[in-house]
């Protein structure tokens, strides 16, 4: 079995994984970092603790209403995605923990074509 990080634990919520293949389990948000416990093998685990994460990075869809997935960058392993069945609790239990400033949208479809665009203009 694996070893929480977590000393107190905020939130627990079915989530899946999309880091390679997708995975499901259960999200955990805590007073010391951000877990990802999978559902068929206990081996396969995510803990990120809070002083490593950069930026929470949401997907946001129809001004608000919809978010399919979010993102956690760290400072040295990379972005890790996932989605859960209510992404808004999720950032709600995360607001305590990391800096509202670094929890940032994601680009959307249109604004990666401008900035494309405006790349090859300028070249």
């Amino acid at each position: 079995m694996v070893q929480s990080i977590n000393t107190k634990v905020d939130l627990v919520i079915d989530a899946t994984s999309h880091l390679g293949v997708s995975a499901y389990g259960q999200i955990m948000i805590g007073d010391k970092g951000f877990e990802f416990f999978n559902k068929r093998d206990a081996r396969k685990f995510i803990q990120i603790p809070w002083e490593e994460v950069e930026y929470v990075i949401a997907s946001v869809m129809f001004k608000g209403k919809w978010i399919p997935r979010y993102a956690i960058q760290t400072k040295r392993n990379g972005t890790y995605t996932f989605s859960s069945k209510d992404p808004k609790k999720v950032f709600r239990a995360m607001r305590e923990y990391v800096n509202p400033d670094h929890m940032v949208q994601s680009l959307g479809f249109l604004d990666i074509i401008k900035r494309g665009l405006k790349s090859k203009l300028n070249k």
